[in-house]
């Protein structure tokens, strides 16, 4: 058994890690504040080839694997979960669809701009009425005369409205009990998208709702076998809880290391507050939690890696940093006292960053369903 990162992966945390710390971190807090879109730090992520690390690169992508990938949203997160999640939804949720059921005309089409991060894509899974039951969506398409003709909407989408968005790969009812996806070109008549959804946190990220009326596309933007989209997104979502759990594990990290140099500089009753035994200890249980997580994210992309089954992995994963982000982000915000509170500090921004990632990819609820299953209880 061999814990040891290749040399690749370790290039790509130095990389990542240097990148999140001199471009992103100068900005993370007036991005929030602002809500406002990151597109220069995306355009400089994608001439790192960031944008595409776990897509091959016969498809414009890096070819990288998934712990590499994994590394690089935890090194992203663990500065700021806004721009880690636009890289994350994009990769895991957008591209990923086409690269695992599209036609070698589809990825063609479509694989080179989004691998290279020319554009952006996303997935439509979510409905007002369809969330953690992600089968009883309502969109409905039908087919007539050589196009799908779609009704309906989705909702908490992300990625969907930006400037560079391409399009968006959305889950609809084509038949009776019949579930299939759907690329669809932004732009396409039919197809609007509302402004942007004022969120707790992810402030600089983008979300949506996406409504469809009368919305057409061409017969050949159905993605792989008619009826089998349910599989599909199923099988997206276990490789995307990949990606939130390296969040959980980056968003810890990050709390910990701000509660760490806190602690050191902060003087009560004339010493530092890392000096008392209460914060010492909440300092150590953070770090052996955060190393446990880590291996629990690196176990479920290495399986991924190997060909090997995953699912499990990777809700295991997802649900304890869930949870471990939780527990950490609120000792570190703890640790800081009431200056925690002020928005002036980072982590006020990483305690309203941690809720969703509890909720999105599948709540805790929901992970605790597959595992359960997995188990065959």
């Amino acid at each position: 058994m061999n814990y040891d990162l290749t040399d690749e992966q370790e290039l790509v945390r130095r990389t990542v890690r240097e990148f999140a710390e001199t471009r992103v971190a100068p900005v993370a807090e007036e991005l929030d504040r602002e809500a406002r879109f990151p597109y220069e730090l995306v355009a400089e992520l994608a001439e790192l080839g960031l944008m595409g690390l776990p897509i091959p690169e016969r498809y414009g992508g890096a070819g990288g694997d998934m712990v590499s990938y994994a590394i690089a949203i935890e090194e992203l997160t663990r500065v700021d979960s806004s721009v880690a999640i636009t890289v994350a939804a994009h990769t895991s949720l957008g591209t990923m669809p086409i690269y695992l059921f599209g036609s070698e005309e589809q990825k063609h089409e479509w694989l080179p701009r989004l691998a290279s991060g020319r554009n952006l894509a996303a997935f439509g899974l979510t409905e007002p009425e369809a969330g953690s039951d992600a089968g009883a969506t309502r969109t409905r398409a039908e087919l007539r005369d050589g196009q799908w003709v779609i009704d309906g909407s989705k909702i908490f989408i992300t990625n969907a409205g930006t400037d560079i968005t391409a399009c968006v790969t959305i889950t609809a009812r084509t038949g009776e009990g019949e579930i299939s996806n759907l690329i669809v070109p932004n732009g396409t008549p039919g197809y609007e998208i509302s402004p942007p959804l004022r969120k707790l946190g992810w402030r600089a990220s983008d979300t949506r709702e996406l409504h469809f009326h009368g919305c057409a596309v061409p017969e050949g933007n159905l993605l792989g076998v008619r009826g089998r989209g349910f599989q599909q997104f199923m099988e997206v979502l276990d490789g995307g809880r990949i990606s939130v759990a390296a969040m959980g594990v980056g968003l810890a990290q990050g709390a910990y290391d701000l509660a760490v140099a806190y602690a050191a500089k902060r003087q009560q009753f004339g010493r530092p507050i890392s000096s008392f035994q209460a914060i010492r200890f909440q300092l150590a249980d953070m770090a052996t939690e955060i190393e446990a997580g880590r291996q629990l994210v690196y176990r479920a992309a290495w399986l991924k890696d190997q060909g090997r089954p995953f699912a499990l992995a990777a809700a295991q994963a997802k649900l304890y940093t869930g949870l471990l982000s939780n527990r950490a982000v609120n000792a570190a915000l703890q640790i800081h006292g009431g200056y925690g509170f002020m928005d002036e500090f980072p982590i006020s921004r990483l305690y309203r960053d941690q809720k969703i990632l509890e909720i999105g990819e599948g709540t805790n609820e929901v992970q605790r369903m597959v595992i359960a299953r997995h188990l065959g209880l």
